[in-house]
């Protein structure tokens, strides 16, 4: 007998609130249609990210949008970076690297700054980018566009934050794949219960 748990259809409470629908309904798109959204609807994406909590209002958030050939400054710099980090690395392997840069129309590259500040700590700052990315992705569940959230190597490499224009002392918190989306990761059952505890 499977002890697999089934997944759960939201509560009547969950789909009755748009919030909390767009939370539920949100996941990762494992693949992009070619048709990139319009500059409009990718401003109201960043202006629902500044919107997130911040400690202090510092606003440590920071956005490089690319489109079209704009991405072709991404792939190179991910093809060098494979290239410094792998010498030896086949070339096979550093196209498919490049293509790591097409694969949404619109990529959004968010990088945190944070300010030294007596009561507001960096990590403070840090996790606030990471609210302004979720305020971002909830906002493309409801404007009916999908979301991929990457980090990896090209994260910390010097030589991709150069080649985007991110100071050395900024981190990048995530590159954001943005577009319609044809396919998504399968639904998840997250499961509160298990990782709380009530006191």
């Amino acid at each position: 007998m499977s002890t697999e748990t089934p997944p759960s259809e939201p509560t009547a409470s969950v789909r009755s609130s748009p919030v909390r629908a767009a939370i539920a309904a949100r996941r990762s798109t494992k693949r992009f249609s070619d048709l990139p959204p319009s500059r409009a609807d990718i401003e109201a994406l960043l202006q629902a990210a500044v919107c997130a909590p911040d400690h202090g209002q510092l606003a440590p958030w920071r956005f490089t949008v690319l489109q079209g050939e704009a991405r072709g400054v991404f792939a190179d710099a991910l093809a060098e970076a494979l290239r410094r980090r792998m010498p030896e690395v086949a070339d096979e392997a550093v196209a498919r690297e490049r293509e790591k840069a097409f694969r949404s129309p619109v990529l959004i590259v968010v990088s945190a700054h944070a300010e030294p500040h007596p009561k507001v700590p960096a990590v403070e700052q840090w996790v606030a980018v990471g609210a302004a990315i979720q305020n971002l992705w909830l906002a493309a569940v409801e404007m009916g566009l999908g979301l991929a959230w990457k980090t990896g190597n090209p994260a910390y490499d010097p030589v991709v934050k150069e080649a985007l224009g991110v100071p050395e002392g900024d981190a990048v918190i995530g590159f954001l794949h943005v577009g319609t989306p044809l396919a998504t990761a399968p639904p998840r059952t997250p499961d509160a219960a298990s990782r709380t505890r009530w006191l």
